[in-house]
């Protein structure tokens, strides 16, 4: 082989050796930017932040039980529809409307407690936690706080800029749907049959507006319900009309209404469910075996339902630099 030949071969082997190591070092810079969610992502940015999440929550429970609920409502309200990423905080603008003020978030409240949840993580470290992570953790805390199982959960979300209040009737199953849709909304996530009977185990704790439920009191008793419970439903929804801005509700659970655990399924097979999803999950025939098996089992339902909320918590996250970190939750950074 001549000189020539010689150092023209060199030099392509040095220019693919030159493409490998850019290629290489792209991939690794990617995957330093870019970590997706881990666990305890903010051990060096803000070491403190977690605990600070966790105290606030302890303090809001203390001052505001239904704080709790509110935290666990938030995840499956943010993380069902497209993303976990915060939309659900957004405030309505003059070019979109908020999630928060939808038919299907009908009832939620204490958004404001986030703000004092991100306030304290702003005042530790400014700018660094995003308020999907906030959402995320303080349903972890929120959920300990009603005896519920604690779930480790991965960290490392960034917020979305937009509002997905057109979409959301997309995800989110109403509570007259089939058990097939309401099924196939959860399929779509990742969570299987056993996921969603524990996650709707949810119901055990917090109330039902009675403009939810009183469908199945007007103009006749809904046969299926028993008639032990019918009496205090409308005792405490006398009104075949109610007004949505009254506070009437019925508690999902009597017996333990400020605990989550596996009374919900043992009152749906007695025919106690105050939502028709509550009534076909103990009756239809690809649920009903897992809601009897929960109703058995605390730990089976505790078990359960921790694998969904993790599943839930992970459901298209964006991360690396995706999305940002809104300085306040119920606004995105350029209102500022």
């Amino acid at each position: 082989m001549g000189s020539k030949a010689l150092f023209f071969f060199a030099l392509l082997s040095f220019s693919a050796l030159s493409c490998l190591i850019k290629t290489s070092s792209a991939s690794d810079n990617q995957n330093e930017q870019d970590p997706g969610l881990v666990m305890n992502f903010y051990k060096d940015s803000c070491p403190q932040a977690e605990d600070i999440i966790k105290e606030q929550v302890r303090l809001l429970y203390k001052r505001h039980k239904n704080t709790a609920f509110s935290w666990l409502r938030n995840i499956f309200h943010d993380c069902a529809v497209q993303s976990c990423d915060a939309s659900l905080l957004l405030d309505s603008t003059r070019r979109s409307l908020s999630e928060k003020e939808m038919d299907r978030s009908f009832g939620m409240r204490n958004f404001r407690y986030i703000e004092t949840i991100k306030e304290a993580v702003e005042r530790e470290c400014p700018g660094v936690v995003s308020c999907s992570d906030i959402l995320v953790l303080s349903a972890r805390d929120g959920i300990a706080s009603l005896g519920g199982p604690y779930i480790p959960l991965k960290t490392g979300r960034r917020d979305g800029r937009r509002s997905r209040a057109e979409i959301l009737e997309q995800y989110l199953p109403d509570h007259n749907e089939s058990m097939s849709v309401v099924l196939d909304r959860f399929a779509s996530m990742g969570i299987d049959t056993p996921g969603l009977v524990a996650l709707l185990g949810s119901h055990s704790v917090g109330r039902t507006h009675c403009v939810k439920l009183v469908h199945r009191l007007y103009p006749e008793v809904d046969p299926a319900l028993n008639p032990d419970h019918v009496e205090h439903m409308l005792y405490k929804c006398p009104d075949s009309i109610p007004d949505p801005k009254a506070v009437q509700y019925v508690r999902n659970d009597r017996g333990t209404p400020m605990i989550l655990d596996n009374n919900y399924y043992r009152n749906i097979l007695d025919n106690k469910g105050l939502l028709q999803v509550d009534h076909q999950l103990a009756t239809d025939k690809r649920t009903k075996p897992y809601v009897k098996k929960m109703a058995k089992s605390q730990a089976y339902f505790f078990k359960e339902f921790s694998r969904a909320i993790k599943i839930l918590s992970e459901n298209n996250p964006l991360t690396g630099t995706k999305g940002e970190i809104r300085k306040q939750c119920n606004l995105v950074n350029k209102l500022h």
